[in-house]
């Protein structure tokens, strides 16, 4: 058996930041004639979702930076934000690449290895994570790089927007599909399910992820289902397993 088969799909200082802005929207879609723009690409959505979003954060890391040498009795608590504004860039990165478009791959790969990836990629504390895998799960041929996206992708978002709490990655199999299903407490439903709906991807981060999981879940013929109540949210992606 093959979990979703091949598919083509579509491919410090002040000047930094300026210099790091110009990159992005140069690579932002630009008018036709008559003042029209193309429906946005995934790679359009999380261009345009960094410019929106790494403004500030970078603004702030290059304050905290530029004072370091001015204040150095108030170094530590400086490099404790530092290190804090650091932490939630490479969160955001961690988010846009999961997001981008993921190309095919030669070959296959065993789906425990592609989760083992995803783990190792999501910035999840291993103490905070369980996985729970089936014995017949894990054997699982993957074809498709999608399926390390949507797993980096539920890791990720539960990371940035869990406050901490433990998330729990069971994996199964049954009669042709495989499940992939997350479950963390404190999750807001009504504002996870919003985001399950949207049909075009939020201008921000904040609901990309959860757009691109549905995305490609739909281009590898799967499908998502939810369930949640006050103890926990548990969001499961199901892929065919062909």
């Amino acid at each position: 058996m093959t979990l979703a088969p091949d598919v083509p799909t579509s491919k410090s200082s002040h000047g930094l930041l300026n210099d790091l802005a110009r990159v992005l929207r140069a690579h932002l879609p630009r008018p036709r004639r008559g003042g029209t723009v193309p429906p946005p690409t995934t790679e359009d959505a999380v261009l345009r979702a960094l410019c929106h979003d790494m403004r500030s954060p970078l603004a702030s890391l290059e304050a905290v930076l530029g004072s370091l040498d001015r204040t150095p009795e108030g170094g530590a608590e400086l490099l404790d934000l530092a290190r804090a504004q650091t932490a939630h860039l490479c969160s955001m990165l961690r988010t846009a690449d999961a997001t981008a478009g993921a190309p095919p791959r030669a070959g296959t790969r065993l789906l425990r290895d592609v989760l083992l990836a995803a783990v190792a990629s999501s910035g999840l504390p291993r103490g905070k994570l369980t996985v729970e895998v089936a014995d017949d799960a894990g054997e699982v041929r993957v074809a498709d790089a999608r399926v390390g996206r949507i797993l980096s992708n539920l890791l990720e978002n539960a990371h940035r927007h869990g406050g901490g709490r433990p998330v729990l990655l069971r994996v199964g199999r049954q009669r042709g599909w495989v499940d992939l299903s997350l479950t963390q407490a404190g999750v807001p439903t009504g504002r996870v399910v919003g985001h399950l709906s949207r049909t075009e991807p939020p201008l921000d981060l904040t609901g990309l992820g959860l757009w691109s999981v549905c995305r490609q879940t739909r281009e590898l013929g799967g499908r998502i289902v939810w369930a949640g109540n006050s103890q926990a949210f548990t969001l499961t992606v199901q892929l065919p397993d062909r």
